[in-house]
């Protein structure tokens, strides 16, 4: 079991849980420590590392930035947002907005249905997915919505803006004490994913990607580039410490020094 998991969404973006509801799931899945990572959304914490109810929060947020070749998402942790980056969280969650009504309409109009969402600064995809697998005269579930109608390629998705790779990583070191490269496996290319964390401080080596990977590419990234592991469950419902860090493996990265 992890002692700390540091890749968490909750309702501030495109997860399930409260904010305020993180501690009690954090003893329930028996982590010490969280990384409320919300999808480029800064959280409202006095600090890049607080204390809540016993539980260590670690104020976190996943960036999404373009390489050229891939969008690859970054993982920044003990944030104390710069006016740089405040800039680009401005304009993504203006584009956020605009996106989801975008694929809001072209879902009720090519399914013939009312969603009833509201379309606010958090809100994403999941959030459509889910309204689809509720509505009683759809044939999709929540998967087969991002299957056959809201994911990449299908006939309601809308790409979103991100910023680039170089402007996001360097507003990110900018904000945060450490900069890690998310769920390397998960990309069209791997390869070329690690290949921008030289430039960065950490790899996420411990991720449940529900399949059999071979992670000896991110193991060689990692050592090739003096980089630290970081870990979690990225959890967008109420299960943490599905991955996670050692306790040893969290110290080493030194988020709560001064």
């Amino acid at each position: 079991m992890p002692y700390a998991d540091l890749h968490v969404h909750t309702k501030r973006s495109d997860g399930s849980l409260a904010l305020e509801a993180v501690p009690d799931a954090a003893r329930r899945g028996g982590v010490d420590v969280v990384a409320v990572t919300d999808h480029d959304r800064v959280q409202p914490f006095d600090g890049p590392v607080v204390e809540r109810d016993g539980v260590t929060l670690v104020h976190g947020i996943e960036l999404r930035v373009e390489t050229g070749g891939q969008r690859i998402d970054l993982l920044g942790y003990g944030l104390e947002p710069s006016a740089d980056l405040e800039a680009i969280l401005e304009r993504i969650q203006e584009n956020r907005i605009e996106r989801g009504r975008a694929i809001v309409d072209c879902v009720e109009s090519r399914l013939g249905i009312d969603l009833d969402v509201t379309v606010d600064g958090g809100f994403g995809r999941p959030h459509i997915a889910r309204a689809i697998d509720a509505h009683p005269e759809t044939e999709y579930d929540y998967q087969g919505a991002f299957d056959r109608v809201i994911g990449s390629g299908c006939p309601c998705y809308v790409p979103r803006d991100v910023p680039s790779f170089e402007r996001g990583q360097a507003a990110l070191s900018e904000s945060c004490r450490l900069v890690s490269l998310a769920h390397p496996l998960r990309y069209r290319d791997p390869e070329g994913a690690l290949a921008h964390a030289a430039e960065l401080d950490a790899v996420e080596l411990h991720y449940p990607y529900g399949r059999e990977v071979d992670r000896a590419p991110v193991e060689r990234a990692i050592e090739r580039n003096d980089l630290l592991p970081t870990g979690g469950s990225d959890a967008h419902d109420e299960r943490l410490g599905v991955d996670g860090l050692s306790r040893r493996a969290y110290e080493r990265l030194e988020l709560t020094a001064e």
